[in-house]
């Protein structure tokens, strides 16, 4: 299970589980990244939801 962050600068990919990791990343600052992070802990539950929503399981 992952997401997806899109910025203006760049993509990021978190693995959701077994625990929130970046698998990896183009074109974002230290600061973009922590700051995606952030918001990818804040909502994890909700967005792990979501996700198993549209993939059925």
């Amino acid at each position: 299970m992952h997401i997806h962050v899109a910025h203006s600068h760049g993509e990021t990919k978190f693995w959701l589980q077994p625990s929130l990791t970046l698998a990896n990343h183009t074109d974002q600052s230290k600061q973009e990244l922590a700051y995606a992070e952030r918001v990818v802990a804040r909502h994890l539950e909700e967005i792990m939801d979501a996700w198993h929503e549209r993939s059925g399981g």
